[in-house]
C-alpha cells in the first residue's frame, strides 16, 4: 500500500513538472512568434529592449518592409522629421498641460473668490483667501485641474499621434509577487530621492532660497484632508501615470526606449515645479518607466504610485505624535532595506534597455532639435526659477 502511495505520488509531482514544462515551452513559443511579428517593423534589432513594448516603425519609414531596404546608420533628412513630429507632440501636450492647468486655475480661484465675496460683502479679500486655502475649496480645484489636464491632455496627444490608448492595460507577466517587489524597491528609491531633495534645499537655503512652492495651510478641515488624501493617493497616481507613462513615454518610444524612459522621467521631474521634487520624481520615473515597460502596462506604477504616496499621507497624519512617527520611521527604514536588495535583485535580472548608437541618433539627437520639446523644458525650468526667486528671504 505505501508502495503504491509512493508511485502515485512521484507520478503526481511528474505530472506537475510536465505541465510547467509544457506552459515554460509554450510561453517561450508565444514569446518567439510576438518577436518575429514586431522584428518585421523594427529594424533596429536591439536584444536589450523589451520587443513587446516597441512600436511600428514603418510609421517613421514606411518601406522598412522592403526586402531590399535597411535603415541607415545616420537618419536621412526625411527620417529626422518623422521623428520630430512625435517628439514635438510630446513636448507640445505636456507644455500645453503645464498652461492649461495654471490658466483654468486662474479662472476657477477667481471665479469662486468673486462668488465668495457677492455672498459675503462684508468680508476682506484676505479673509476670503484665508478660508479658501484652510478649507476643501482649493484641494479640490486642484483635483479637478490636474484630473482634466493629465487624462485630458494625455488622450488628445494619443490621438494626435495616432497612438491606441488600450496599449496601457495590454499586461503581460505581472502577479502579486512583483507588485510586492516593485513597491519595496520603489520605497528604497523614494527614500534615497528624498535625502538627495532635502540636501538640494538645504543648499538652496543657505542662500536665503526656498525651493518649497507648497501650501502647508492647504485642506485643514476634515474635508479638505479627505479631498487632498483622494487626490494624492488614488488620483494623481492614476492620472499621472497616464500622462507620463502612459502617453509621453509611448509617444517618444517610436526609435529609442531607454531615451523614452528618461525623457517620461525628465517631464515627470519638471512638473512637479521646483528643483527637489524634481530630482525625486525623476529617480522615481526612471523606474516606473521601466517597470511599465517591462509589463506592457501603466498598472505597476500606478500600484507603485499609489504606494509611495500613501506613505507619505501615514507621515502627515503621524508628524505630530513623536512616538508612532518613530515606530512608522523604523519601518520605513526596515521596508527600504528590504527594498536595496529586492531592487538588487530585479536590475540583475531586469536590465534597463541599452540603445544602440544607431538609436541614439535617433533619440536625443533628434529631440534636442524639437520645438515642442524645447519650449517645454524652457517653461518649465523657467517656472521653477522664478518660483526660486520669488522666495528670497
Amino acid at each position: 500500500m505505501n508502495e503504491t502511495q509512493g508511485y502515485s505520488a512521484e507520478y503526481a509531482a511528474l505530472n506537475h513538472e510536465i505541465y510547467s514544462l509544457t506552459k515554460q515551452l509554450e510561453a517561450k513559443e508565444r514569446e518567439l512568434k510576438e518577436k518575429q511579428k514586431t522584428d518585421v517593423y523594427d529594424p533596429f534589432d536591439n536584444p536589450s529592449e523589451y520587443h513587446w513594448y516597441n512600436d511600428d516603425y514603418s510609421e517613421i519609414l514606411p518601406w522598412i518592409t522592403m526586402p531590399e531596404f535597411s535603415v541607415p546608420f545616420e537618419p536621412a533628412k526625411v527620417e529626422k522629421n518623422a521623428l520630430r513630429k512625435y517628439y514635438n507632440i510630446g513636448g507640445f501636450i505636456f507644455l500645453f498641460q503645464f498652461l492649461f492647468s495654471n490658466v483654468l486655475a486662474l479662472l476657477l480661484i477667481s471665479l469662486i473668490q468673486l462668488i465668495l465675496g457677492k455672498l459675503n460683502p462684508d468680508a476682506a479679500s484676505g479673509a476670503i483667501e484665508h478660508y479658501m486655502r484652510g478649507g476643501s475649496i482649493f484641494v479640490a480645484i486642484n483635483l479637478i485641474i490636474y484630473l482634466a489636464a493629465n487624462v485630458g491632455f494625455a488622450f488628445i496627444g494619443l490621438k494626435w499621434a495616432k497612438i491606441k490608448p488600450s496599449f496601457m492595460l495590454n499586461t503581460r507577466d505581472y502577479t502579486f509577487s512583483d507588485a510586492v517587489v516593485h513597491c519595496l524597491a520603489g520605497l528604497f528609491i523614494w527614500i534615497c530621492a528624498g535625502f538627495i531633495s532635502s540636501g538640494i534645499d538645504d543648499i538652496f537655503s543657505q542662500y536665503g532660497f526656498s525651493t518649497d512652492i507648497l501650501d502647508r495651510d492647504y485642506g485643514k478641515t476634515a474635508l479638505g484632508f479627505a479631498i487632498m488624501t483622494i487626490y494624492s493617493c488614488i488620483i494623481a497616481p492614476l492620472t499621472e501615470e497616464i500622462m507620463f507613462r502612459g502617453a509621453l513615454m509611448k509617444i517618444f518610444s517610436k526609435a529609442d526606449r531607454r531615451f523614452a524612459i528618461f525623457m517620461s522621467a525628465v517631464f515627470f521631474g519638471l512638473a512637479h515645479g521646483n528643483i527637489p521634487q524634481f530630482m525625486l520624481a525623476f529617480l522615481i520615473g526612471i523606474f516606473f518607466g521601466h517597470i511599465d515597460m517591462k509589463h506592457n502596462s501603466i498598472i505597476p506604477s500606478v500600484v507603485v504610485h499609489i504606494f509611495i504616496n500613501s506613505m507619505v499621507t501615514v507621515i502627515s497624519l503621524l508628524k505630530d505624535n513623536d512616538e508612532l512617527m518613530g515606530l512608522y520611521g523604523l519601518a520605513l527604514i526596515a521596508g527600504s532595506v528590504v527594498g536595496l536588495i529586492l531592487l538588487i535583485m530585479f536590475r540583475v535580472k531586469n536590465k534597463l534597455p541599452m540603445s544602440t548608437p544607431a538609436q541614439k541618433l535617433r533619440g536625443i539627437s533628434v529631440a534636442k532639435t524639437s520645438v515642442g520639446c524645447i519650449i517645454a523644458v524652457v517653461i518649465h525650468i523657467g517656472y521653477m526659477a522664478l518660483n526660486i526667486i520669488a522666495t528670497k528671504q
